[in-house]
């Protein structure tokens, strides 16, 4: 079941029983005994890129630690934060004082920032996976949060800058009027600003009300910009997309710049729509060797969602966390500040995302990859959907240290 702001039960979905609040602190206070908290959308605009698939990969993890064999008794509760800051920091707030150890997920940025001033108050691990904001680990940065997979920075700097430097010099934007929406389309702005173009004009529109873009998409056809930049994600860019392309914009020789892009997006537009835009992603199913076997092992508990980058960095970071605390001991599981210290010393090592590291400032640092979505004659199999074009190691992908103004880091 979905927890919400109201609820006094706790769905372990690890043992399939539900538990009562009282019960569950119990448990989660005893001998090698863990509950992770999965915060996500379960039911709106970015379900398919967190929501179930989110907690499937974080069971894989538990599976893949091998929990059953070490002794431990690790369960997962979920529950939906509907988009509302106020509904997720009041439902973190409700799990850290009931026992959760550990919150992950958090598709928005406005809710994945009031987490983390629950989390720094409460001293609980917070991995956040699926926020695409930077702020995250730069000025509102915390010792308690991690910020795996993407955020803004990587996303104008790779998709924005390689869209500039193919000669799209002219933009316009269609922003999701939030912090996530705002933050991705400012600093692609300074993108194609610092490279000589131009932003011609931002049509921002009420998030999460909004399903029709037609009259955001006439501003944008009638500005004569060459480029159309979308600072949102999911549905919504799935909408957008579609719609434009009803519209005829890319047809008259408008091009599309989705700024944050996952695979499930591409799979619901289709490739007959999706076809040719350049995005960026951390994590591709059919990468590697590595990637392919974390997905043949995840896709029973999916099957008709493949992972996207935000959902397999629940499996990854939830992973690099039990490795943590199993050093440190479960008794430490409990004192956020100490477990994110122990995961920032360790390298991470995973299927997902191979061999990473997490950064000073709580900055999980992988590679970027910049992909063009395939044609259809190209896709061989089911979710095939990419060809690589270039890869930007992990220095490179993320802000530099000392220009973010993290706290935590030291001058």
């Amino acid at each position: 079941m979905t927890i919400t702001r109201r609820a006094t039960i706790g769905t372990a979905l690890a043992a399939t029983t539900a538990v009562a609040w009282p019960g569950f602190k119990a448990r989660a206070a005893g001998k090698k005994s863990l509950t992770i908290g999965v915060c996500s959308d379960f039911s709106g605009v970015y379900s398919d890129i967190g929501g179930k698939t989110s907690v499937a990969c974080v069971q894989q993890a538990i599976e893949d630690f091998g929990a059953s064999a070490k002794g431990y008794d690790i369960k997962v509760i979920q529950g939906d934060h509907q988009n509302k800051p106020d509904v997720g920091a009041g439902l973190a707030r409700q799990w850290f004082d009931n026992g959760v150890d550990m919150l992950i997920d958090v598709p928005n940025s406005a809710v994945g920032l009031a987490i983390a001033n629950v989390a720094v108050a409460k001293n609980k691990t917070y991995i956040n996976s699926n926020s695409a904001t930077s702020l995250l680990t730069g000025k509102k940065c915390n010792a308690d949060t991690i910020h795996w997979t993407y955020d803004t920075y990587m996303l104008s700097h790779s998709t924005g800058g390689a869209m500039v430097a193919s000669g799209g010099k002219t933009w316009f934007f269609i922003t999701a009027n939030y912090a996530f929406g705002q933050l991705l389309r400012d600093q692609t702005a300074a993108v194609v600003r610092a490279a000589g173009g131009k932003v011609l004009g931002d049509a921002a529109y009420p998030f999460p009300q909004t399903t029709d873009f037609s009259s955001f998409l006439l501003q944008a056809q009638s500005s004569g910009a060459q480029v159309l930049g979308l600072a949102n994600a999911g549905k919504d860019t799935v909408n957008s997309i579609k719609q434009a392309h009803q519209f005829g914009i890319t047809q008259s020789g408008m091009k599309i710049a989705g700024l944050l892009i996952y695979i499930n997006d591409v799979h619901g537009m289709g490739l007959e729509i999706a076809q040719g835009l350049v995005l960026t992603e951390s994590f591709y199913w059919n990468l590697n060797d590595r990637t392919r076997a974390f997905t043949k092992r995840v896709l029973p508990k999916t099957p008709n969602n493949y992972p996207s980058m935000a959902q397999a960095g629940c499996y990854s970071g939830t992973l690099h966390f039990l490795k943590a605390v199993d050093v440190i001991g479960v008794p430490a599981a409990s004192d956020g500040a100490q477990v994110v210290t122990q995961m920032k010393k360790m390298p991470t090592d995973d299927d997902a995302f191979g061999k990473c590291y997490i950064r000073e400032d709580g900055r999980f640092m992988c590679p970027s990859f910049l992909f063009r979505v395939k044609k259809p004659g190209e896709s061989s199999i089911p979710w095939d959907y990419y060809n690589l074009l270039h890869t930007t190691p992990a220095e490179q992908t993320f802000a530099p240290l000392a220009t973010e103004g993290c706290p935590l880091v030291k001058a």
